[in-house]
């Protein structure tokens, strides 16, 4: 038995917790198996930042410092 194309899901998005404390400022981010998708909480269907693994662990380290 044949299975054809299988939807996409959406990721599973989390407010960062760096964004700023009004409506203003929110970032969200998904991790997806090619690693990790960044964008803007107030226009969900704008555009994504998609960075690898190894990308957002340097970006985690250079702003938790």
């Amino acid at each position: 038995m044949s299975v054809g194309p299988q939807p996409i899901s959406e990721p599973a998005w989390f407010k960062s917790s760096y964004s700023g404390g009004n409506a203003t400022e929110c970032v969200e981010a998904a991790f997806v198996p090619e690693g990790v998708l960044v964008r803007d909480s107030k226009v969900l269907g704008g555009p994504r930042v998609s960075l690898s693994a190894e990308a957002w662990v340097k970006f985690l380290q250079f702003h938790v410092q």
